[in-house]
């Protein structure tokens, strides 16, 4: 059992998803970073000077100067202001990993474009449907065909 365990975790798809995870969590912190500290203060700026994480609104009807005043009388709240960064949050990490699978697509149709199968048909000059290379008479319309010298079998003998 012991065995079968260190199989199924060892296996190279387990592996590759811890690190895509790890990677996945670090990636999210940068882009949380990204969003709270370069692309919201000059928004809110633009907007009057608004920082969005600290909007809310009080469910209590009792007015507070700021969410962590709220939090701190443990006054329930409405942070729609944290949900606009959080909803900016998935949509960068959707952005980015949408042109990410893109580029990897594109890149795999290159790499995967197989070679052109040999062809050992030919198309009958009258009929025009596919034979096999080395045919003397067409399968379809029963047409005598002209031989090259490389289409030439050997006789039979008894």
């Amino acid at each position: 059992m012991i065995k079968e365990f260190k199989e199924f975790a060892m296996k190279g798809n387990m592996i590759e998803l811890a690190i895509g995870v790890i990677i996945g969590g670090a990636f999210g912190k940068v882009v949380t970073s990204i969003v709270n500290d370069i692309v919201m203060p000059p928004i809110g700026l633009l907007l009057g000077r608004v920082n969005f994480s600290g909007l809310f609104v009080s469910l209590n009807g009792v007015p507070y100067e700021s969410l962590e005043i709220a939090k701190k009388a443990n006054a329930p709240t409405l942070n729609y202001g944290l949900f606009i960064n959080t909803v900016l949050d998935f949509l960068i990490v959707a952005l980015v990993i949408f042109f990410s699978v893109k580029q990897l697509n594109r890149l795999r149709k290159k790499q995967e474009v197989p070679p052109a199968p040999k062809k050992n048909t030919k198309d009958c000059p009258e009929c025009l449907s596919e034979i096999p290379e080395k045919a003397v008479r067409c399968k379809y319309c029963t047409a005598r065909l002209e031989m090259t010298a490389s289409d030439r079998r050997p006789e039979l003998t008894n």
